[in-house]
């Protein structure tokens, strides 16, 4: 159990972080969804191949990153005894998720901040998303999903830090992968119901639940760390 533990503590982060990525990406998914054709947004499942295709894209985008942010963590592992780094990096991580999980309720906002220094990878990357709308094709739709991968957002750093905790490059871009699954569900229904979506992003005991639950998830990692 404890083998799968950061992997599943990973989906369920991503889950529980829906209610951020509404707020986040809402624009986002509502700017692709509506920049269809009219023909395409008649129905679910018309929008389906899209909404997939956008979302095949970033999940790739992520773990790729995830597989970066592991084999860093095996670089930073050379410069100090095995044990000692395991502890050091899982301690990180468990630090960064109760950060995450103040963010997530709305009660300390501080990976603002990292989403701010982010920004600057983004602004290189946005005029290439710019340049493939409106979307036509399902494989459009994909590229458009692995630049939307590297947009800015507190809740994929903080567990792109998990990522270097991980073990290694394959542990990396599986935690990360798990981490994407969860988020799937949010933004698939917030690809075709958007009203809905954007209501329970804006309650604040979803919010503060799903914030809580993440900070508990991180105080277990800091226990397993010390």
């Amino acid at each position: 159990m404890d083998l799968w533990m950061p992997y599943l503590s990973a989906f369920l982060v991503g889950l529980l972080g829906g209610v951020h990525c509404v707020g986040m990406c809402g624009g986002i998914v509502g700017a692709l969804t509506f920049g269809l054709p009219v023909e395409r947004r008649s129905s679910v499942l018309d929008m389906l191949p899209f909404q997939l295709a956008y979302n095949l894209g970033r999940i790739t985008s992520y773990v790729v990153a995830g597989a970066i942010m592991g084999g860093v963590g095996i670089l930073l592992a050379q410069f100090m005894p095995v044990y000692l780094a395991q502890r050091v990096l899982l301690g990180i991580a468990g630090l960064f998720m109760v950060l995450l999980g103040l963010y997530l309720a709305g009660w300390w906002m501080a990976l603002n901040r990292v989403e701010r220094a982010g920004s600057l990878i983004w602004r290189r990357l946005e005029p290439i998303g710019r340049r493939l709308m409106p979307v036509r094709s399902p494989r459009q739709a994909l590229v458009i999903g692995l630049v939307w991968g590297w947009i800015p957002c507190g809740l994929v750093y903080s567990m792109l830090v998990n990522a270097v905790s991980a073990g290694g490059v394959w542990q990396g871009a599986l935690l990360m992968l798990a981490f994407a699954l969860g988020t799937l569900p949010n933004l698939l229904v917030m690809g075709t119901l958007a009203g809905a979506a954007a209501r329970l992003a804006e309650s604040r005991l979803a919010r503060q639940i799903a914030g809580t639950t993440v900070i508990l998830f991180g105080l277990y990692t800091l226990w397993n760390a010390f």
